[in-house]
């Protein structure tokens, strides 16, 4: 598998020229997943002795950075499937498992998703037992529940569910649906300001059996403290690198906008205006921390001096930093910033919803708070 930096602006600018018609339907675009497939960008991370890459995260963030500036529904999307493929990895599910979603990747471009956010249960990020229960009688595993904020939901192959035992005792962790399986069903009921063409609807699960190697990893919540760390990580930062491709495709509009627009009392573009020079200056002194603090964190992480909590800081700062520069150039023009004729509105809508993915503000927060006060215990 070989793809350069000019395979990746190719795409994005093909999937810039489709994302308002998607974003307008609320449909994710198959076009660019297609054209995902063709290019190999699927399997990126699916394990080499599956016929993957197993690229790391430097990589990973390159990719989803720069298709973010496309099209960042479709970005998200890629980004799940890269997470779920580098997990799997290195997990312990059984190899028929692991094999039959690796090679179904690599030869088809299979997508898959983690199913966890239930409406009463909220992100298990924050702790709590699933409704979603997994059912064992004789011979039959049964799924039943549902799981709100799926993305990708109608394109995916697989999705990697979160459930509870029907147990006196619960225990909980992941098993593996097929999204084709009779009993599941898709309710479409995403329909958000922003990114919305990630397809991020409702599935329901009722009576679904699976077979006995579906069922991935169950444990106690005891055995799930401090697991999956390093998923984790990857998750915060490429969601980081995600929405500062949003910023800097907001940037590249405006530049282009400054440039275009002459107002007739003004004889000359609004490029040459110093207000508009110290704008676009403010912009890249964020967009710059961004790629220093993303760039920093991915050596610490090879070097294995990255924090457990550095991550999660590094989304913080990027997502807040990315938003705060979409602003800053939406405030700055006027009435054109939310035309829905022009894609500033649009980036702004996006690059908001980076506050809603884990981890939130406050859980990165008060865990950096935490470690901090452990660190300088006498």
């Amino acid at each position: 598998m070989t793809y350069d930096s000019e395979t990746l602006r190719h795409l994005a600018r093909r999937f810039a020229e489709r994302a308002a018609a998607t974003d307008a339907t609320g449909e994710i675009s198959l076009e660019n997943l297609a054209d995902l497939r063709e290019a190999g960008l699927l399997a990126l991370t699916v394990d080499p002795k599956f016929g993957g890459y197993g690229k790391g995260l430097r990589e990973i963030v390159d990719v989803i950075g720069t298709i973010a500036q496309g099209d960042p529904s479709t970005a998200l999307i890629l980004s799940m499937q890269y997470l779920q493929h580098a997990g799997a990895a290195s997990s312990e599910w059984p190899e028929s498992t692991l094999q039959l979603i690796s090679k179904a990747a690599v030869r088809e471009g299979a997508l898959i998703n983690a199913l966890r956010v239930e409406p009463d249960l909220g992100t298990p990020s924050r702790g709590g037992v699933p409704s979603t229960k997994l059912r064992h009688d004789g011979n039959r595993w049964t799924v039943n529940g549902r799981k709100i904020y799926s993305t990708g939901s109608t394109a995916l192959r697989w999705g990697v569910v979160w459930v509870a035992t029907d147990e006196e005792t619960p225990k909980s962790g992941q098993v593996l649906v097929p999204l084709d399986a009779p009993g599941v069903t898709i309710e479409r009921s995403w329909n958000h300001l922003g990114m919305r063409a990630t397809g991020s609807h409702t599935v329901i699960f009722e009576n679904v059996e699976i077979p006995r190697e579906f069922v991935l990893d169950l444990r106690t919540p005891e055995e799930w403290r401090d697991r999956g760390e390093n998923h984790a990580a990857w998750h915060a930062v490429i969601i980081g690198a995600l929405y500062n491709g949003i910023a800097r495709a907001a940037r590249e509009w405006l530049i282009a906008f400054l440039r275009e627009r002459a107002p007739s009392n003004l004889g000359k573009p609004l490029a040459t205006l110093p207000r508009f020079h110290e704008l676009l200056g403010e912009i890249d002194a964020l967009l710059l921390t961004n790629t220093s603090l993303i760039d920093d964190y991915i050596r610490r992480q090879e070097e294995g001096r990255a924090r457990a909590t550095d991550a999660n800081l590094v989304k913080y700062i990027v997502t807040e930093n990315a938003i705060h520069a979409t602003e800053r150039g939406l405030a700055a023009i006027g009435n054109p910033a939310l035309s829905r004729e022009n894609p500033l509105e649009r980036h702004y809508r996006n690059v908001l919803c980076a506050r809603i993915h884990t981890p939130q503000a406050d859980v990165a927060l008060a865990a950096a708070g935490r470690a901090a006060f452990a660190e300088a215990q006498p």
